[in-house]
């Protein structure tokens, strides 16, 4: 074999002298050279080679061996076909992509053209991360994108889609917002041209991404044939009726509709109608502030513990991919946000609607996603009657909204409601259509009610009164033999036969009538010809049943996929409804206010509280000491001190989210909040190394502090804590220094500021709309107790060695500390560095030794003395003289 690092090279090298069916599959492969190959050998996927090797690690089962090829044995593993989706959803989480090759033609077809034809094979669909539809393999609660990234005239657009519902949008992006864009999607993939890719300038903003990208050809991102694609998709002749794109967005939505169509094969996916995404009407979070702030995820990459968590009541799976992509994109129009809070505080006061709604909801399917899987023709039975179970919620929820003795619902569920629709004609046709117990698969049959199709009925009494003759031939010949134990059996390859022990064969063989068929160890087998016709017609019964079932399958699909548009439109009405009610329970179980959102600068919460921390905390709100933070124009930075343990980090976090959740259209935790629209958020809080980048913590520090400073205006709120404290302590101090004066001089921003440095103290006095707050702290003999509260002023120390104490530092440690700081305090820092080396712990403990408990000293010389003298032999001269030679022993008093 020829060394080559050409794949398709070296597939068609490995293909010379293979067997027919193994130049049927390197026929395969070289067409999907970069997935693994499911290929359909009866009944289970098999895969060859160096996809068997990958496909055995990765899925932990036995890699095997299939005859020989060229001399070289050929490494084979295998997966059930019954069982295939859990394996495949576990190769895409690794970041496989997986092309299904199926058998599209009947074995016993192939052996009419030749005993050495192999059964023709397609491949149906390829499996990649961001094309994924069935329920198994997706979290039901979140949403699923597709994104593509194209370049046109030197100007870059986005487009995503989730293929799994059909949501399709575009915007402009630009290099620098790249980054902020993706983290706000995050897609399961992302596919781009092989420019851009490599492209250096783009290096930062795909570095998040580069794990789930894939790069192609950049022929497939030409705009124009993206703007023929899109209007070939949409079936109209110009895109302007869905609104003005870019070059570079119809080259980006372009390439993901022919993507669908590459790993689809054709099969027409429903798409929504196209949406232009307007970047200025939502807040612009970056990947850091996202990360830092755990909006939908901690920083160890988990759901629990994270904001959405938190506040995630929803019921539906529709909702709470809506709740999600809410969190990700808070508004910024203020009258957009009032609709919304208009909704929740709807549901807040009329308890008994939301009560009833919740209970109806808690029973809706998810009938975006079985739309979707039905118009790819990947959906079952079941999800017909998804789509039915929830549109016929549809009345009762007009109903039970109508119940509320409140006044007329607010415009935005005004709306929901409309949108919701009139579906009792499709519901009444699923109902009377559809099985009570539907099978999973349409071709399993069973799937239509009686008394639906007269043709189907009279096929199904057929094969059943068919059975019922068979089993009156059994008993016919059991009588006639007199074998008792006579049975009639089926199976694939000998379709009915009659079955006896081996001990009664003798009775039946050579009998007129009964043909034999199979002798066995225990059992011989015979037929008749009477069983034989009979075979026939129940074959041709149960044949033909199934075909009627699949043409009313076939039949329903077609009359949803008819109002399709009108069933999403009331699915999304359901999502929306569902969001309400769910932020209006949140805010009555956790006692939350509803915001005032408008176009001002202030941002002016009262006793506001961090809702994860309360949530986790026993007594839930009344055990959080709750704070207040004003911030207008004319005191709009708040520098805050105070020791590690205090709160600070808390009560910086617990504002950044109040302006999210307040901006998505939330309640807030406080006891009342006004915030002006805040149009870019930014937190650096805590930092860790990027070794993968080859940073420093102090780089990303740095790196994070210098987008917030290029980057914030004056509607902007940044949340900054310890700037500087990754180098030296001069350094970090002079550019925290800056930091500060530059957020108040030239962003102009609302900013709280959270800092050790007690010298940015003194900037109050030069910086008019700065002030000093600190966290309270208690001292009691020798202890501090933290009461977590902010006021103003200035912290007076830092407290750090009492934290050390409570942290369980060695006393000896605790000691040294507060002898080094005491000299450090009175001026001794400046001093050469022998001044402290001289006496550093290590020599200080070696210096003062301490007498082991073990080993105690010896009696001293005055001891010995005094246990030589005898009073009672003594004169009063002779006594007096032993005193005074004690006393002398005993050394200069």
């Amino acid at each position: 074999m020829p060394e080559t690092d050409d794949p398709d090279a070296l597939l068609q090298a490995r293909a010379e002298g293979a067997t027919p069916m193994f130049q049927q599959y390197f026929e395969v492969k070289r067409a999907h050279p970069d997935a693994l190959l499911f290929y359909r050998m009866g009944d289970f996927y098999e895969l060859f080679f160096e996809d068997a090797v990958a496909a055995a690690r990765a899925l932990d089962i036995t890699l095997t061996q299939r005859g020989q090829h060229q001399g070289e044995p050929i490494p084979m593993c295998g997966v059930p076909h019954h069982s295939s989706e859990g394996y495949l959803a576990r190769l895409i989480r690794q970041g496989f992509r997986v092309a299904v090759c199926e058998q599209t033609e009947d074995p016993a077809e192939a052996k009419k053209r030749g005993g050495k034809a192999v059964v023709r094979r397609e491949v149906i669909r390829v499996v990649t991360p961001g094309t994924l539809t069935e329920d198994t393999l997706l979290d039901a609660r979140r949403p699923n994108y597709l994104a593509c990234l194209a370049e046109a005239g030197g100007a870059f657009g986005l487009a995503w889609v989730d293929l799994s519902t059909g949501d399709f949008q575009t915007q402009p992006v630009e290099p620098r917002g790249l980054e902020a864009a993706l983290a706000r999607l995050a897609p399961s993939e992302l596919i781009l041209s092989e420019k851009l890719y490599a492209d250096p300038a783009l290096e930062a903003g795909l570095a998040e991404v580069r794990p789930i990208s894939h790069p192609m050809p950049g022929a497939r991102f030409d705009s124009e044939n993206g703007r023929r694609r899109l209007e070939a998709s949409y079936g109209v002749t110009a895109m302007d009726a869905f609104g003005a794109f870019s070059r570079p967005e119809l080259a980006a939505a372009g390439a993901i509709v022919d993507y669908l169509d590459l790993t689809q094969k054709g099969k027409q996916p429903r798409l929504a109608a196209i949406r232009r995404w307007s970047p200025g009407g939502v807040m612009e979070i970056d990947a850091a502030t996202r990360r830092n702030l755990e909006l939908t995820r901690t920083l160890s990459g988990e759901r629990r513990g994270s904001l959405l968590a938190t506040i995630d009541r929803t019921l539906t799976g529709a909702g709470a991919r809506l709740l999600v992509a809410r969190l990700s994109a808070p508004l910024t129009d203020p009258g957009a946000i009032d609709a919304r809070l208009d909704g929740v505080s709807f549901f807040l006061e009329a308890e008994r609607a939301r009560q009833d709604l919740r209970a109806i909801l808690s029973r809706i399917p998810d009938i975006d996603r079985a739309l979707s899987r039905l118009a790819l023709d990947r959906g079952g039975p079941r999800d017909l009657a998804s789509i039915r179970d929830a549109l016929a919620e549809t009345g009762p929820i007009r109903a039970a909204i109508a119940r509320t003795p409140l006044s007329t619902p607010p415009a935005a569920i005004a709306r929901d409601l409309e949108d919701l629709g009139e579906h009792s004609d499709l519901v009444d046709l699923l109902g009377r259509a559809l099985a009570a117990e539907l099978p999973l698969l349409a071709r399993d049959g069973g799937l239509v009610a009686p008394n639906y199709a007269p043709e189907l009925d009279r096929l199904r009494g057929l094969r059943d009164e068919s059975r019922r003759m068979i089993a009156a031939l059994q008993a016919k010949y059991a009588r006639e033999t007199g074998v008792s134990a006579l049975k009639v059996k089926h199976n694939n390859v000998l379709g009915y036969f009659i079955e006896v022990s081996a001990a009664n064969g003798d009775k039946i063989m050579g009998r007129d009538g009964f043909i034999h068929r199979q002798t066995m160890a225990n059992a011989v087998r015979f037929t008749t010809v009477e069983l034989g016709e009979l075979e026939k017609e129940v074959s041709s019964a149960a044949d033909k049943a199934l075909a009627v079932e699949l043409e009313v399958f076939a039949d329903l699909i077609g009359r949803v996929l008819e109002v399709a548009d009108t069933i999403a439109i009331a699915a999304a009405a359901l999502a929306r409804l569902d969001v309400s009610a769910a932020l209006a329970d949140l805010a009555a179980a956790r006692d939350w206010c509803r915001p005032v959102v408008d176009d001002g600068l202030g941002f002016e919460v009262t006793a506001g509280r961090h809702p994860v921390v309360e949530a986790s905390l026993p007594d839930g709100p009344a055990a959080f000491v709750a704070n207040g933070c004003t911030l207008v124009p004319e005191d709009r930075v708040w520098l805050v001190t105070g020791p590690n343990m205090a709160g600070k980090s808390t009560f910086l976090r617990q504002n950044a989210l109040i302006a999210v959740l307040a901006q998505i259209g939330s309640f807030v935790p406080a006891a009342s909040a006004r915030i002006g629209v805040v149009d870019r958020l930014f937190s650096r809080v805590g930092a860790a190394d990027d070794l993968a980048r080859g940073r420093s913590t102090f780089m990303v520090e740095m790196v994070e502090t210098a987008a917030i400073l290029n980057q914030a205006g004056e509607r902007a709120l940044v949340i900054l804590d310890e700037i500087g404290r990754g180098t030296a302590t001069f350094d970090g101090l002079s550019i925290a220094w800056a930091t500060v004066e530059h957020l108040h001089e030239s962003n102009r921003c609302r900013a709280l500021f959270a800092t050790h440095y007690h010298e940015l103290t003194v900037l109050a006095d030069r910086l008019s709309a700065l002030t000093c707050h600190t966290m309270a702290v208690k001292e009691w003999k020798d202890d501090i107790v933290f009461l977590h509260e902010v006021i103003a002023g200035a912290a007076d120390r830092s407290y750090g060695i009492h934290v050390a104490k409570l942290a369980g530092l060695p006393g000896a440690v605790i000691g040294r500390a507060e002898e080094v700081l005491d000299r450090l305090e009175k001026g001794e820092q400046g001093k050469a560095a022998t001044t402290l080396i001289d006496d550093l712990p290590l020599f200080s403990m070696l210096a003062k030794p301490k007498a082991s408990a073990a080993e105690p000293a010896g009696p001293s010389p005055v001891e010995d003395a005094l246990k030589a003298l005898n009073p009672d032999e003594m004169t009063p001269r002779q006594a007096l003289d032993a005193l005074y030679a004690l006393k002398a022993k005993a050394g200069p008093s």
